[in-house]
């Protein structure tokens, strides 16, 4: 959490720390305990990367990119996808039948967005904001992921204003139930 520079210094930091979670669960025992942490822990980093992003980073590209809002909805909507999957995965145990299944999916629609968001969204926002911009929006994030939920949220507006307002407090709520569970530890 936090890794300093801009925005997609930042964004492109949490991809890698993601994919290395894919690895470590294509590695994990089938139906270990291993497995369900791991995947907690790609929930737990997914969900406030997505809420930062749609926080922070969707509105500078509808203020600063041609094309914009058509974008950002485009984002947003493959962060809907991913929340769903995420919410699917929660309520699984590794061994479930399911359970598999779903991380693929998982696996399929990340891999897409952060393609999508490292070849063609990430070029464009360096090209169209100036590099102040860029820096603040870093920053921005991190202080956003802080107190970020970890859990999906998936029938929370994607509006970022509720979001600035609800996501603290669902993000307390949130770890303090993982808290007590010992989720994410």
């Amino acid at each position: 959490m936090g890794h300093g520079g801009d925005v997609i210094a930042e964004l492109t930091t949490d991809h890698r720390e993601v994919d290395e979670l894919f690895e470590q669960l294509d590695n994990a025992l089938p139906g270990s305990e291993r497995r369900k942490q791991l995947a907690d822990a790609l929930t737990i980093e997914l969900v406030r990367h997505s809420v930062a992003e749609e926080q922070y980073l969707y509105p500078a590209v509808r203020e600063h990119l041609d094309g914009g809002d058509a974008i950002a909805d485009r984002e947003i909507a493959d962060h809907a996808r991913v929340e769903a999957l995420l919410k699917e995965l929660e309520g699984r145990d590794a061994d479930d039948t399911d359970f598999d299944r779903l991380v693929r999916e998982l696996r399929t629609e990340v891999t897409a967005h952060v393609a999508d968001e490292e070849h063609n969204l990430f070029p464009q926002l360096r090209e169209g904001a100036h590099g102040y911009v860029l820096e603040s929006l870093g920053e921005k994030i991190r202080e956003a992921k802080k107190t970020a939920p970890t859990r999906p949220h998936p029938s929370t507006p994607d509006n970022p204003a509720i979001s600035k307002l609800l996501a603290p407090g669902l993000g307390l709520a949130d770890r303090a139930r993982d808290y007590v569970t010992g989720r994410g530890q």
